[in-house]
């Protein structure tokens, strides 16, 4: 297992919690029959089963310099962090504003301080707690009353910190409250302080401190919580993803799983991830999300391949389809070919190569090297359904060796791309190019994959040189809570949480200009 360079958050009060693995005996017998299945000569890898996954060239994955944290391992921080703008969320701040967005108990709750605070009413009371005994309390106004409200997640042992700057966004915006129907934003005096998006947060460890008076802001838990618990939850999930993977790139794939108005936080979770990654891998990896709108908060694009629909409307020729694609689609799309519709991988990966490659030649001797270029493959995606065996893969008897797309598969497909210039149809002089044209050609796996199969498929130096990946990222537990955890009493700050709870101090939060 890699060791864990991600720096996490130094709190001062935490559980520590070892989570045994225990042997499987039938998962280790599998994977020992497929590392001695898969030997296959190639200049992509030697033998599956002790080298790692291939290193891709830097069309794909650029390697990055270390940045000068990565020398000790930790994250260094200035003393305050500049965050994103809340103009780049595309949020509905009137509606979050009016707590259209919040739990009614929250905007109950604050409703009931706010006339408090127009009465003036004090605190009549009794306070249990030990810590206030012998205070003066009779000055404390519940209404106007400010606190200290952490907001932490619970995932063991650790979870990759995401949505933090949609939180700040929400409160900066959001903090106030309406007087004769205009919005008076008070976010200015609230103290904020947060750890920088992608950090990697141990249970109850704060991620963002927030300290102001309570009916400002306390409305809007039910949205900052709910930021901060999806964006985290993609964010690990993909971060674990890439360390199973040793950093091979990930296509974004879950925007067909889920509404579509959630893309857009998705899309910037998973890019946070990619970008801890790379500051802690010294990767070069690229975000490759499939909608514009996952990549709308970070003002990137969407991509893809194909789909199998767009291949049946040619009758399941998908040489042909992929020929018109390559004719019609603007030269920076990158010609994807999806070869599992007819469960014979193998066969369709040749046929598809040789004709996109024909027709590339053919441009080439004519001198047409722009248009040629149209015509350049870029990789194979194989998406076999995981109840189906493809017409390449012979039975053994084992489901995880024989169906959807398995080890084998790869290794088929991957040996028929490096052969392909030795076919009949291409001239002796254009073999030397064709070579190079075929075994150029990457491999897109897709279809089942999560965090346990990307590492098998890496144990085993199984040749995929990008996984595309949807519902997994999606799967999990990642809730966020936040809890009062101190009030202010005559200008000093007393501890004052529900019983169970504390505050936490963690040395790694930076004030938010």
């Amino acid at each position: 297992m890699n060791s864990y360079r991600l720096q996490a958050a130094s709190c001062r009060v935490r559980r520590k919690t070892t989570v045994a693995r225990p042997c499987r005996l039938k998962s280790f017998c599998l994977s020992f029959i497929v590392s001695r299945l898969l030997y296959v000569p190639s200049p992509h890898f030697q033998v599956l089963c002790i080298v790692p996954a291939p290193t891709l060239d830097d069309g794909i994955r650029r390697r990055a310099e270390a940045s000068s944290s990565q020398e000790t391992g930790r994250i260094h921080h200035s003393s305050f962090i500049v965050h994103q703008s809340p103009t780049v969320f595309n949020f509905d701040y009137d509606g979050l504003r009016r707590g259209y967005y919040s739990d009614a108990y929250f905007l109950n709750g604050v409703r009931v301080l706010s006339k408090l605070a127009e009465s003036g009413m004090a605190f009549h009371g009794r306070c249990l707690r030990a810590n206030l005994a012998g205070l003066d309390l009779s000055s404390v106004q519940s209404g106007d009353v400010e606190v200290e409200m952490q907001y932490f997640a619970k995932r063991e042992p650790w979870c990759i910190a995401a949505g933090i700057d949609a939180a700040i966004a929400i409160l900066r915006e959001c903090t106030g409250y309406f007087e004769n129907g205009t919005f008076i934003n008070t976010a200015g005096k609230l103290e904020i302080d947060a750890m920088p998006e992608g950090s990697r947060l141990p249970p109850r460890c704060p991620a963002l401190k927030v300290r102001g008076r309570y009916r400002d802001f306390g409305a809007h838990e039910t949205t900052t919580l709910g930021v901060l618990s999806r964006a985290s939850l993609i964010a690990t999930n993909v971060y674990r993803v890439l360390e199973a993977s040793n950093g091979t790139p990930v296509f974004f794939f879950p925007a067909r799983f889920d509404a579509y108005t959630t893309q857009a936080l998705d899309g910037y979770a998973y890019k946070i991830a990619i970008d801890a990654y790379n500051r802690e891998h010294g990767a070069g990896l690229e975000p490759l999300v499939s909608t514009d709108a996952q990549a709308r908060w970070w003002q990137g694009r969407g991509g893809g391949t194909v789909a199998h629909a767009f291949i049946l409307c040619f009758l399941g020729d998908t040489a042909e389809a992929m020929l018109a694609f390559a004719q019609h689609m603007p030269p920076d799309v990158q010609r994807i070919a999806l070869v599992d519709t007819n469960n014979d991988c193998v066969s369709d990966t040749a046929t598809t190569a040789k004709v996109l490659f024909r027709r590339f030649m053919e441009l080439m001797e004519r001198g047409e090297t722009t248009e040629a270029e149209k015509f350049r493959l870029f990789g194979v995606r194989l998406d076999t359904a995981g109840d189906v065996r493809d017409a390449s893969v012979s039975p053994l008897g084992e489901p995880p060796l024989d169906l959807g797309v398995c080890p084998r598969l790869v290794v088929n497909v991957r040996r028929c791309l490096d052969a392909l210039h030795e076919s009949a149809g291409i001239p002796d002089r254009w073999r030397p190019a064709a070579r190079d044209y075929f075994q150029a050609v990457r491999i897109v796996a897709s279809g089942g994959f999560d965090d346990r199969k990307v590492a098998l498929f890496t144990r085993l130096g199984v040749p995929v040189d990008i996984y595309g990946i949807g519902s997994y990222f999606r799967s999990g537990q990642n809730d966020f809570t936040a809890d009062i955890v101190r009030v202010k009493i005559g200008g000093t700050w007393h501890d004052m949480a529900k019983v169970g709870r504390g505050p936490w101090e963690n040395p790694d939060l930076r004030r938010v200009q």
